[in-house]
């Protein structure tokens, strides 16, 4: 959410801004919170000045009462209470005009920063940098699933009677590897200087407004019926949300923290072939990071995160590349973000494995999340995500990247403590 202040004197530069996120419907926002502004601004001006009137004719009252005059005594309180009634009034129209001023400012789009391409969907994103040789095998890669079904590693036909489409069940080896990366990415994080964090996974309607737009909200996140609670879609979101209403001291920034959590996402909408399985589910494991720190050391962070993926990918022989994502792919909050996306054998292209955000001060803003600078002044933080690693879908990289012609699947040397010191799983069904 952006400053009021902001927007007040800045309005041509949020409407521009939201031209260049492709949201032109939204436009009539800033006029609207404009006027919403003054009208609530107006109100508490003449409130604050009747007020003071009040108080003042509230003094002569007991003057006249003690000098004898009741008529002039009585008077006056009749003046008061004419004021007071317009102050209610003036009160009720001022908070009414600030909760739509507040509806309408929560859908305006955070600003963009300047290296963010501008473009309508992903397609627009822009490659970065590669990491590592993408290999074509001289033999066929068959379906993620039908490599984990090798294994006897996975069950979506039983998921599907249970919990319906979208979930699975993962079994032996195939499972053992998931809980060995998600393992691994969290020692991998702790060895970084991030602290490690199992949160809660279920928050509360306010703190879901803090961390994402309405829209995000619709389309991700499981309510719990007859409660004000909600399944989180990332561990972000209740880690976030453990900064409400906080003043951190600017020496103790900045807060990194590394969290696994399960996410459980509504994923509405088709999906393509590529995204059957295990790729697009509405349960899943994640390890995620998270940075609070000081505005001046955002850029700096942002670039740490993105490389603590890639080195984590790399570590496991797995080739990767990095994107800058478009205007129009950033989710309202985001000031920009940068795409991971491992490489894909057998589709001969690369695929979103994690997404890197800076975030600005929107959540900040939204959460109460300030910082107490040396000279005592308070300002909102920035906040930072990004995904470390996030199986199962993350398992499609790696068991497609170290599949052999025989249908074994090497571990890399940084998986196999995890893995009972396996070097290699070799298959039960051919």
């Amino acid at each position: 959410m952006l400053d009021i202040k902001f927007v007040r004197e800045n309005p041509e530069i949020v409407k521009e801004n939201i031209k260049k996120k492709y949201q032109d419907a939204k436009l009539p926002l800033v006029d609207e919170v404009i006027e919403l502004d003054e009208i609530a601004r107006n109100a508490q001006t003449e409130a604050d000045e009747l007020k003071a009137k009040k108080n003042a004719l509230s003094k002569q009252i007991g003057g006249f009462m003690k000098e004898g005059k009741k008529d002039e005594a009585e008077k006056v309180k009749a003046e008061v209470a004419e004021f007071a009634d317009r102050i209610k009034e003036l009160e009720e129209k001022q908070a009414n005009a600030e909760e739509k001023r507040l509806a309408d400012m929560m859908r305006i789009p955070n600003i963009i920063d300047p290296s963010v391409p501008l473009g309508p969907d992903d397609s627009y994103n822009v490659e970065i940098e590669k990491f590592g040789e993408p290999v074509v095998p001289d033999f066929e890669i068959p379906y993620h699933t039908e490599i984990m079904e090798s294994f006897n590693g996975v069950d979506m036909e039983a998921a599907g009677k249970v919990a319906g489409n979208g979930f699975y069940y993962l079994m032996g080896d195939i499972a053992r590897l998931h809980s060995a990366v998600i393992s691994y990415a969290r020692d991998f994080m702790i060895d970084r200087g991030f602290t490690y964090v199992v949160p809660p996974f279920m928050i509360h309607g306010n703190v879901v407004s803090g961390v994402m737009s309405f829209d995000e909200m619709d389309a991700m996140m499981y309510k719990i019926e007859g409660e004000d609670l909600y399944l989180i879609g990332t561990s972000e979101h209740s880690m976030i949300g453990k900064f409400i209403d906080t003043i951190t001291p600017a020496e103790q920034l900045p807060l990194t923290y590394t969290s696994y959590s399960p996410c459980f996402r509504k994923e509405k909408g088709a999906h393509g072939i590529e995204e059957r399985g295990v790729y697009r589910i509405h349960q899943f494991e994640k390890q995620e990071m998270i940075v609070v720190c000081k505005p001046e050391d955002a850029d700096m962070w942002y670039d740490k995160l993105w490389t603590n993926t890639v080195d984590l990918f790399r570590s496991m022989e797995i080739p990767v590349r990095t994107l800058n994502c478009c205007s129009g792919d950033l989710a309202d909050l985001k000031v920009k973000s940068l795409d991971v996306e491992a490489w894909s054998p057998r589709q001969k292209k690369y695929f979103e494995v994690g997404s890197c955000s800076n975030l600005g001060d929107a959540q900040a803003r939204r959460l109460k999340i300030r910082v107490k600078g040396e000279d005592g002044q308070k300002y909102f933080a920035t906040t930072l995500n990004n995904t470390v690693v996030a199986p199962p879908r993350m398992l499609i990289a790696f068991l497609e990247n170290h599949l052999q012609a025989d249908g074994s699947v090497t571990i890399p040397k940084v998986l196999q403590p995890y893995m009972g010191g396996k070097e290699v799983l070799v298959p039960k069904n051919k």
